[in-house]
């Protein structure tokens, strides 16, 4: 028998395994897709404390936020960095004095000790502002931080695996049977079904969350989920510098745009629209194009059209249903409910941020832990994620080591690698001295030993795995070159 079946392969399923993992549990993960495959690859990829949501009096959760922040940028330094945000101003909106005491309280909140402070820009004395409209001559200047957000999914579900757990991929839970010590689960993948046994289970399943609740008590059928999408669009890089943009809505939603993959674009978003069709296929309408179109354009001096668009994507945010009044409030963080009713432990998880993953995932384990006797103290806190382990998690140092090492290497392919991949870098370039040594190249600096790399290590299983979810190389290569991967993928891994 198995301690822990943990259903759903996204950062929260993920960050439990390895936590669950990490301290001598047996743990088996599912995931029906791809890791990452929905709302997990399809957030705005930040890791902020949510500074709109201090507008709420949602302090607690900003707190929480801001100190995961730290925690987060000190344990993947390579997919995770800081980030500046120009929020620009003008006599329409809040009053300035308002908005500097919101940033004060920001900055304060969770103990901020490796990131900038907020500062003052003014147009006659910065470059920041000069992509914006001239009545934009007042702006903030603050710091959060930026994540590749399907990789800090994938580099859990890595370090799951490495402590001890099962992780596996296109495998749904498809019948859970209660006992009074234990669940009996069957697992359906590629046609194939098999039962095991687990002491609890874990639901993680985000916007099937209730599906999962259905499957184990077809009694309980009331709805907790709350589904909101978020849409983005990525255009062509609209402003210089590695600084983002906050914007404020007319309609009291905010927009940023951000410097996005190697600054060659920029990612606009998000949407926040109530979502009741098919969770399996999420797409973004030309409302919502024309949408985040036109609230950008109303800062950028040269608009933005759906003609620029390059790409898009959108996702399904389940949250908490704690009947807000709009798409937009409704609370971000997480709620555990920890079901024993007729026999063993169902622990279902609603809600939550990117960000503050980590914590969820010791909250979530800690309700396990009468359980297991003996079960270790809490330890994420403090370790690396694979490939994390950069001395005092200064990656400009590492990156030019590598440089050094490998000076027949094109400075941009070593860039990308290490961001991907970390101190692990070298153990996927293994001894390979030049691109040649490397295989074929399929366009976008994506070469053979990478992908490789991708199937043995990091669970991938199709191109679109690697092209959209373990690096966004799609934006970088022609249709020809991704049809090219695509189908020499299917016939090499077939």
């Amino acid at each position: 028998m198995h301690d822990l079946l943990v259903i759903g392969g996204g950062i929260n399923g993920t960050g439990i395994a390895r936590d669950a993992a990490g301290r001598g549990l047996d743990v088996v993960l599912v995931e029906k897709d791809d890791l990452a495959q929905h709302t997990s690859s399809a957030s705005t990829k930040l890791i902020h404390g949510g500074l709109r949501y201090l507008e709420m009096y949602d302090f607690a959760l900003v707190r929480k936020a801001l100190i995961e922040r730290e925690i987060l940028l000190r344990a993947a330094p390579h997919i995770i960095w800081p980030m500046r945000f120009v929020l620009p101003h003008d006599k329409d909106q809040r009053p300035a004095w308002l908005i500097r005491l919101g940033l004060f309280l920001y900055d304060h909140l969770g103990g901020r000790k490796l990131l900038p402070g907020t500062s003052v820009l003014r147009r006659k004395t910065t470059h920041k502002l000069d992509p914006l409209k001239d009545e934009f001559r007042l702006a903030f200047e603050y710091s959060d931080c930026w994540v590749e957000d399907s990789r800090l999914v994938v580099l859990n579900a890595v370090d799951a695996k490495e402590r001890g757990a099962e992780v596996h991929t296109r495998t749904a839970c498809t019948k859970l049977v209660r006992h009074k010590d234990h669940w009996e689960a069957t697992l359906t993948s590629a046609g194939n079904t098999e039962t095991r046994k687990f002491r609890a289970v874990v639901n993680a399943a985000g916007g099937w969350v209730d599906e999962i609740i259905d499957l184990a008590d077809p009694q309980d059928s009331a709805t907790h989920l709350r589904l909101v999408k978020g849409s983005h669009i990525i255009v062509p890089k609209w402003h210089e510098g590695e600084h983002a943009y906050f914007f404020q809505n007319a309609d009291g939603r905010i927009m940023f745009a951000i410097p996005y993959e190697r600054g060659e674009f920029t990612l606009i978003g998000t949407t926040d629209i109530p979502y009741t069709a098919n969770k399996d296929k999420v797409e973004i309408t030309e409302d919502e194009i024309a949408y985040l179109c036109a609230g950008a354009s109303e800062y950028y001096k040269r608009a933005i059209t759906p003609d620029d668009v390059v790409a898009t994507y959108s996702g399904v945010r389940p949250l908490y249903d704690d009947h807000a009044a709009s798409a937009s409030k409704v609370t971000r963080d997480f709620v555990l409910h920890y079901d024993t009713e007729g026999g063993a432990p169902l622990l279902s998880v609603f809600g939550g941020k990117i960000t503050t993953y980590r914590e969820l995932a010791e909250e979530a384990v800690a309700e396990l832990a009468p359980l297991f006797d003996g079960l270790p103290k809490t330890w994420t806190r403090h370790a690396s994620l694979p490939g994390g382990d950069i001395p005092a998690a200064n990656f400009d140092a590492y990156l030019s080591g590598l440089v050094l090492t490998h000076p027949h290497m094109p400075v941009e392919l070593l860039t990308r690698l290490a961001r991907a991949y970390g101190t692990r870098t070298r153990a996927l370039l293994g001894d390979a001295d030049s691109m040649a040594d490397l295989g074929r190249d399929f366009g976008g600096g994506l070469t053979e030993r990478e992908v490789a790399w991708l199937v043995d290590q990091e669970f991938a299983r199709s191109a679109e795995d690697i092209l959209r979810r373990r690096s966004k190389l799609y934006l970088h290569m022609t249709k020809e070159e991704q049809g090219a991967f695509t189908d020499w993928f299917a016939a090499r891994y077939a």
